[in-house]
């Protein structure tokens, strides 16, 4: 493994502000608290060339391409979307050799997004769906719209988001949901202690989202062209812009870009390890997945491990800080076990 040690640039919070948020001249018109305008048509993806070197740690056999790979805690899973998208591919975290079992959806699904108690909330066209891996169990609730994400926030509450830039806030129990518009698109929902900010990767922005009074807060510019996003325990956005080949950093309880790294190769899956307080960032370009401590404060590359072709999600186990990697091709899980970086 390779590791490499690159400064950040560090942003003072006033400069991001500026640079980001029109606004800064006084054009007599709109507000401070949105970026200007724009409207792009969002990458894809990254496509892989054919591994040159073996994965890193191991790999398990899968049935089809992994998707939205995610990690449920409470029943120590891994799970990802397969390549129709309308079945749950599930691995035993503690029995790599069981095989995968298979949960079927009721339709094809954006995302995958932890829940809570051993559940898991998948965005659908036209409603959101909670599965219990416990029992295989699901349950919908019809939102209108074409979901691509899903967050629960810090008091239960759960949201969703539509490709025509809404945010429902759903009741389960309740069978219902209403919704909060504004955006182009809500591409990735990020929920902290703070709040919750919507990612719109048209715009390629993120916002606060005001839930209890149903408005929409400040607006930052994230990079040229954000892709994926995740958030960390001290409440900190952690945003790759794939078009800019950056990872960004913002604080989430006044949503400034408090950092950005240029990463090499265009970024795309990004997870978050509590446990060694390391992000962790794929490049599909090169088959490799990046680790960048955040305990000082000044972020350093930390570690570098070869993938599985077409790395585009990434999730990691909370209790051993292990990654998994997803191939998109078929190629697999991949399981990395950070320890051995140094």
């Amino acid at each position: 493994m390779n590791v490499r040690h690159t400064p950040w640039h560090l942003l003072a919070a006033a400069a991001s502000a500026c640079l980001l948020v029109a606004g800064c001249s006084d054009s007599g018109s709109g507000s401070s608290d949105e970026p200007d305008a724009v409207d792009l048509e969002p990458l894809t993806g990254i496509t892989s060339p054919d591994t040159s070197v073996p994965p890193s740690g191991s790999v398990v056999p899968s049935p089809s391409g992994l998707h939205s790979t995610t990690f449920e805690p409470v029943t120590r899973s891994i799970v990802a979307l397969d390549d129709a998208r309308t079945a749950l591919t599930v691995f035993d975290a503690d029995d790599a050799a069981a095989p995968p079992r298979s949960v079927p959806l009721s339709g094809a699904a954006a995302d995958v997004v932890p829940g809570v108690d051993g559940t898991l909330l998948l965005p659908m066209n036209g409603s959101l769906a909670e599965v219990d891996l416990r029992s295989s169990g699901v349950r919908n609730v019809d939102t209108g719209g074409n979901l691509l994400s899903a967050a629960t926030l810090s008091d239960g509450t759960v949201v969703a988001g539509d490709d025509s830039g809404s945010i429902h806030i759903v009741d389960f129990g309740a069978n219902r949901s209403q919704s909060i518009g504004g955006l182009t698109s809500v591409d990735a929902l990020a929920s902290t202690e703070h709040g919750l900010a919507a990612l719109d990767r048209h715009q390629t922005s993120l916002t606060q989202v005001n839930v209890d009074d149903e408005s929409l807060g400040l607006a930052l510019r994230a990079g040229t062209g954000a892709a994926r996003l995740d958030t960390d325990e001290y409440g900190r956005i952690l945003v790759t812009d794939a078009a800019g080949g950056e990872l960004l950093v913002y604080s989430s309880d006044d949503l400034l870009l408090r950092q950005r790294f240029p990463v090499g190769a265009q970024p795309w899956a990004v997870t978050y390890d509590d446990k060694s307080d390391t992000v962790w960032v794929t490049t599909p370009a090169d088959n490799e997945v990046v680790g960048y401590t955040l305990d000082t404060g000044i972020p350093v590359e930390s570690g570098r491990f070869s993938t599985v072709r077409q790395p585009d999600s990434i999730t990691v186990d909370p209790d051993s800080g292990a990654l998994y990697v997803g191939s998109a091709t078929g190629g697999g899980l991949q399981r990395i076990d950070t320890a051995e970086r140094g």
